[in-house]
């Protein structure tokens, strides 16, 4: 077994994960979560820091001799469900198995050359965390800015222990839209008498849900979903004003930005036939996930080596999920990975995905992330020092 596998596995890595499962926290404020992580790195000999406008932790593990800066990132927060917050996308996994990566590391300090930077972060579920480590300095941490970078996501209807990226865009950029139409209210028995917005919402629903179908190329795919619709509080009663959420996703930004603006034109063009006026709000969300080639090639090779053939599944499509790991891809070369965490009982063709409330993931699977983490720092480190490319099976460092 790789040294670094069996190591992995000695770290107890499933005890952290479960305290931070029991004590799941939301948003950007997370310090029951933020005091864990640092109990675990304590006694390692890391420089480690806080955030600011979020309950981040940066860590580095420095190495033995000068050199470039690679990026691990982890994201911490739970998701809010009616009944309260619950880690149902398992992002209480990603944080221990960057913490074990990071034990591995400080083992093997001596070994590389360079520094490897963890990224500890709040505020993925729609906060965009990473935007906030960004403008705290998270790139310029160690003077140097990453070579590259690299992130797991665990997957509850993925066979346990399976790996697999996609190449170039592999999540999609997102945003909100927000339309609230504007009438005139009055009673059920004289519409005419009334500008009424139930109808207008109805239309506006279709025409929405028809754009990607009819005004966008299959080929570069885009989804417009209305998720919420909201009007009227009684039967006989119209109401003066009716209102839409809904979530917009293209594999680019370009696209994504064509969306929202076919999208509002479309909520004022049926406004205005229907005589409302209408108020319409675009938040854009994050940025297109780009994984760079060579280095899903690097992610390959590595969890080859490390766990033989069969475990790693080159992706064909990318989803159109998002993640704010999207905005550190856009200034540094690096790739998302996703590893299957579906447990043994239940079958990954219909375990309840991530998000679903009664979504479970498999903690056998946090020793191979927290072994492949360290390894891609040392193998992508090595690979620097030696002027030789990071890419291929073979390539880089063995522990």
């Amino acid at each position: 077994m790789n040294a670094l596998l069996a190591e992995a596995r000695l770290l107890g890595l499933h005890e952290l994960r479960q305290t931070l499962h029991e004590h799941p926290e939301t948003g950007l404020r997370l310090p029951r979560t933020q005091q864990a992580v640092l109990g675990r790195l304590d006694g390692l000999g890391l420089d480690l820091r806080t955030g600011t406008a979020l309950t981040s932790v940066v860590g580095v593990v420095p190495g033995a001799r000068p050199g470039p800066t690679v990026l691990l990132r982890a994201d911490l927060d739970a998701l809010e469900f009616p009944d309260g917050p619950r880690h149902a996308c398992g992002h209480d996994q990603h944080a221990a198995m960057l913490v074990g990566a990071a034990h591995l590391l400080a083992a093997r300090r001596d070994r590389f050359a360079g520094d490897v930077l963890l990224m500890f972060q709040p505020g993925e579920e729609g906060h965009d965390g990473a935007r906030l480590m960004l403008a705290e300095g998270l790139l310029e941490t160690t003077g140097s800015r990453p070579v590259a970078a690299y992130a797991l996501h665990s997957s509850a209807a993925a066979p346990a222990g399976q790996f697999g990226n996609t190449a170039g865009p592999a999540l999609a950029a997102s945003g909100t839209l927000a339309v609230t139409l504007h009438g005139a209210g009055g009673h059920g028995a004289w519409p005419h008498r009334t500008r009424d917005p139930v109808p207008a919402l109805a239309e506006l629903v279709t025409a929405l849900s028809a754009l990607p179908a009819r005004r966008f190329d299959p080929f570069d795919p885009v989804v417009l979903t209305v998720g919420t619709v909201h009007a009227g509080s009684r039967p006989a009663i119209i109401p003066d004003r009716a209102r839409l959420e809904a979530t917009l996703r293209a594999l680019s930004d370009t696209t994504l930005a064509r969306l929202a603006a076919a999208a509002q034109s479309t909520a004022h063009g049926i406004a205005a036939a229907h005589g409302l006026e209408a108020r319409v709000e675009y938040v854009p969300g994050y940025p297109a996930t780009v994984n760079d080639a060579a280095e899903a090639d690097l992610v390959r090779a590595a969890v080859t080596d490390l766990f033989g053939p069969g475990r790693f599944v080159r992706g064909t499509r990318p989803a159109l999920v998002s993640d704010d790991i999207g905005r550190v891809l856009a200034d540094v070369p690096g790739v998302m990975t996703s590893l299957g965490a579906c447990p043994p009982d239940r079958d990954p063709a219909t375990a309840p995905g991530n998000h679903a409330p009664d979504a479970v993931f498999d903690d056998a699977v946090l020793p191979d992330g927290a072994a492949l983490l360290a390894e891609l720092a040392l193998r992508r480190l090595a690979a620097a020092e030696s002027g030789q490319p990071a890419e291929g099976a073979g390539a880089g460092h063995r522990p």
